[in-house]
């Protein structure tokens, strides 16, 4: 028997896979937990419509993440810290500063999704991706100066 998967399951597939079964396991398993859906033709085509919007939803997303993206791009932060010797700062830049700049320059940017690996402690220009969207990765300019 041929069934629609309602519910992600780790050994039959994921939501909205077409999978075959035997007739009795879908029947009295499936069926009735609501993990699954008979394969019928009104069921295949609510099933086609629901993946053709989330589809048009994640390029929306994804394009917006990409306009973004740009804008970021076309941005650099200044980032004033008081520095001592050889260029060290008094302190570090963190991705709560970047955050702060970017507000500055109405971007807002959740710091989660600045990926700085460490803290900036030397004065200098960094470069700082910052992902957007799983397929999509800005890349901002920043300026950490002296005070």
């Amino acid at each position: 028997m041929k069934v629609i998967l309602l519910k992600d399951n780790p050994k039959l597939g994921k939501v909205g896979d077409l999978i075959q079964v035997k007739d009795g396991f879908a029947r009295n398993h499936l069926i009735p937990k609501n993990l699954a859906a008979p394969a019928n033709l009104q069921n295949i085509k609510s099933l086609n419509h629901q993946k053709h919007l989330i589809a048009q939803k994640q390029n929306r997303i994804k394009k917006d993440a990409e306009k973004l993206s740009r804008k970021i791009e076309a941005v650099s932060c200044t980032i004033a810290k008081p520095a001592g010797e050889e260029d060290k700062l008094f302190g570090s830049v963190t991705s709560m500063d970047i955050e702060e700049s970017l507000k500055e320059e109405n971007i807002a940017i959740d710091r989660k999704k600045i990926l700085l690996e460490e803290p900036i402690k030397t004065l200098g220009i960094y470069k700082i991706p910052i992902k957007l969207h799983p397929e999509v990765t800005a890349s901002l300019k920043v300026w950490v100066v002296k005070k």
